[in-house]
């Protein structure tokens, strides 16, 4: 099998142990194979099993979110289907954020920042390059991006620290209607 077929444990460990927090033992357990077919399949270790599962998550970033942004519908829709995107992802709130997860552990975040950061960048970007081509100013199209990322991030946590999902999903309904608050065009 291809190292393709371990990548859903794979996310699912590093989401919710963290880099340092999962163990070469536990991802064995997990995915069946014992830590000589592990170190077969990803021979630079626990490093490379984790940039596996970040670039799964920035594919999805690419092949779906920015996808749906670059759609020729109005902002709203777009902004519609991200949101339902995001919200099937990360599992209506219960899916911690493996971006999220990798850049508040020193270790991870040193050896992952800039494909974290691309990412966040790209989805902002994306976000703000809609606002824009609907009339908003470019630096309040770009907050609106970053606004929108903060929002979708704090109520992750937040879902997870309260154990109660249904702030997440609150805010990913908000989330359109304020993205697009006062475009004339939308």
């Amino acid at each position: 099998m291809s190292k393709q077929t371990y990548v859903p444990t794979l996310l699912k460990l590093f989401r919710q142990f963290g880099y340092e927090g999962v163990t070469l033992s536990k991802i064995s357990q997990e995915t069946g194979l014992g830590k000589a077919s592990l170190y077969h399949h990803f021979p630079r270790g626990k490093a490379e099993m984790a940039e596996v599962a970040l670039i799964h998550v920035n594919n999805w970033l690419e092949t779906t979110i920015v996808e749906i942004l670059d759609r020729p519908e109005p902002a709203i829709a777009k902004f519609e289907s991200m949101c339902e995107e995001t919200s099937k992802f990360f599992n209506q709130g219960q899916n911690s954020c493996l971006w999220a997860v990798l850049v508040m552990e020193q270790s991870s975040d040193d050896l992952f920042h800039s494909q974290i950061s691309g990412a966040f960048s790209q989805w902002i970007e994306a976000i703000a390059k809609v606002l824009i081509a609907s009339g908003l100013d470019e630096t309040l199209a770009k907050q609106r991006g970053e606004d929108a990322m903060i929002a979708i991030q704090g109520a992750l946590i937040l879902s997870h620290g309260l154990k109660d999902f249904a702030s997440f999903q609150r805010i990913i309904n908000q989330l359109p209607q304020q993205i697009c608050r006062d475009l004339v065009v939308s």
